[in-house]
């Protein structure tokens, strides 16, 4: 994987508290999986920051490689993996989401 995008992943993830790795955008994502979790997101009330991996295609591979997860989306809290939409949807079902959430300090509606 290029350094570059390396550090940029890293670096992006570091810096906010929860990021999503996706198809399109927040607003108009661009695949039914990507937009299964940002409606998740958005119930729980958790802001995020989304990276369109479409717009970068170095981005797009360089994040499988980073996380070692072959598809997209991928969503990142405080710095951590978590996973991609399957495992996301199963959490959320099961209240685990929400307490990983809420464990790692970032704010989720009740």
């Amino acid at each position: 994987m290029d350094n570059t995008v390396h550090e940029r992943i890293r670096q992006e993830v570091a810096d906010h508290p929860v990021v999503l790795y996706m198809k399109g955008s927040p607003v108009f994502p661009q695949c039914g999986f990507s937009a299964a979790v940002v409606q998740i997101l958005s119930h729980l009330g958790v802001k995020f920051k989304g990276v369109d991996v479409l717009a970068d295609p170095g981005i797009r591979q360089g994040i499988k490689e980073f996380s070692n997860w072959p598809t997209i989306p991928q969503l990142y809290v405080k710095g951590e993996f978590i996973g991609g939409c399957d495992i996301i949807r199963e959490m959320y079902e099961t209240g685990e989401l929400q307490q990983v959430l809420e464990q790692k300090g970032v704010p989720v509606r009740a």
